[in-house]
């Protein structure tokens, strides 16, 4: 059994909960949904989906199964990392999980033109110059 699931702590349920809202939130903007036309494809207003995507409500199983067709993921992918990253919820000091970059926004803009590439090739170049770009650049401020 997870170590989440034996949780006491009241907060960990709404942790999952503003987790797999991020993760919707993340995954819709990748794909250029808008929240009304996911509310729309769900039968619910767009701001169901902001409740959704600010863990303000939970979402439902079933709801969630259909987010994930919707989004065209697996319905794990929602849930993939929360053990690993729940820890940094209930520590003070740590603000690396309130801003998680694959949050931000400049990090799904960078994410939807790379994946515009259609040639996995040209994609592996990319992603080989960049990392060459931060591997120098880590290199000159030490």
């Amino acid at each position: 059994m997870s170590s989440y699931a034996l949780s006491k702590s009241k907060r960990a349920p709404k942790d999952l909960d503003v987790y797999i809202g991020n993760k919707i939130k993340v995954r819709r903007s990748m794909l250029s949904i808008s929240q009304e036309r996911l509310g729309n494809f769900l039968g619910l207003t767009f701001q169901q989906v902001q409740k959704y995507e600010k863990g303000t409500n939970r979402v439902s199983a079933s709801t969630l199964y259909l987010i994930a067709s919707i989004l065209d993921v697996n319905i794990s992918y929602f849930t993939e990392g929360f053990e690993e990253n729940n820890h940094l919820l209930h520590d003070d000091d740590n603000t690396s999980y309130r801003f998680d970059i694959t949050y931000s926004k400049e990090s799904t803009d960078l994410l939807k033109v790379y994946y515009k590439v259609e040639d996995p090739a040209v994609r592996r170049k990319i992603m080989e110059l960049i990392k060459t770009f931060s591997t120098s650049i880590a290199c000159s401020q030490q």
